[in-house]
């Protein structure tokens, strides 16, 4: 959930729109209302943003931002929410990155994960695509702030050539979500964010096998392909890594909930 802003607003938040929020389900009732007073112009923008929340958007969507890894990243209706957990990945992708090293952000959504690697270190280039043109649009403004590139495509089949062989961290928070669990998930991740951005296919790896097969023509010598899945799909991940040629491990964390798999490819033979 975003956090409220440091800003005293407690004088303007007004008990019914915490009520109103409340019987909404909003667990956090009353410092949502109080991000909402700090982002509104004005009784206007309140009054649409609480129905909006009432509704069941997500508030990131509602207030038009996510906080992630200490940043404010733009995100809009339609476009996947950058998840607390995905910072776990970032912050492995810190620890192998190059200075100056070249990034690159697959199925990107709202370019979060680019946009933070590119926050943590000075890197060289950066770049990020999606299928999504709604997702393209919003990570192109995002990544704006550190020179980043966005691409429509799927998967690999847009980027520029150029990129090939020379990418130093691949990194990626493809659907996983089984088809058959979708239905299973909150209703503002189903009813709110595109089903291009949850749906893994029938076992939840079906994206990530794509992307594992064809990382290794795109990394550079010894770069790293590093992947979010989830505990249960963590050994199928990594096999489809090992199929495409790369050298596969684990790491998960029990503070964010958070399980990677990291792929290394070859280093040039000398």
């Amino acid at each position: 959930m975003v956090s409220p802003s440091h800003t005293d607003v407690s004088s303007a938040v007004s008990s019914s729109v915490v009520d109103q929020l409340r019987r909404a389900g909003c667990v956090f009732a009353e410092d949502e209302a109080r991000l909402i007073f700090c982002v509104a112009r004005d009784e206007g923008d309140v009054r649409v943003m609480v129905e909006q929340r009432v509704r069941g958007l997500p508030l990131e969507q509602v207030v038009g931002f996510a906080e992630f890894c200490g940043l404010r990243v733009g995100v809009q209706a339609g476009v996947f929410v950058p998840r607390r957990r995905t910072e776990f990945l970032v912050r492995q992708a810190l620890d192998v990155l190059p200075e100056q090293g070249v990034v690159l952000d697959l199925c990107c959504g709202s370019g979060a994960l680019g946009l933070a690697v590119a926050a943590g270190r000075p890197v060289g280039e950066v770049h990020a695509a999606d299928i999504d043109p709604v997702a393209v649009a919003c990570a192109r403004r995002n990544l704006a702030r550190v020179g980043g590139q966005v691409y429509v495509s799927d998967l690999y089949a847009g980027l520029p050539e150029r990129l090939r062989g020379r990418v130093d961290v691949l990194v990626v928070n493809a659907p996983y979500v089984p088809s058959g669990e979708i239905g299973l998930l909150p209703a503002e991740a189903r009813e709110y964010e595109p089903l291009v951005a949850l749906d893994g296919g029938g076992d939840g790896v079906e994206v990530q096998r794509r992307v594992a097969a064809e990382a290794g023509a795109w990394l550079a010598p010894g770069g790293r392909l590093l992947i979010e899945t989830s505990e249960r799909q963590a050994d199928r991940t990594a096999r489809a890594m090992v199929d495409g040629g790369l050298v596969a491990r684990v790491v998960a964390d029990a503070e964010f909930g958070a399980t990677v798999v990291i792929g290394v490819a070859p280093r040039a033979a000398t």
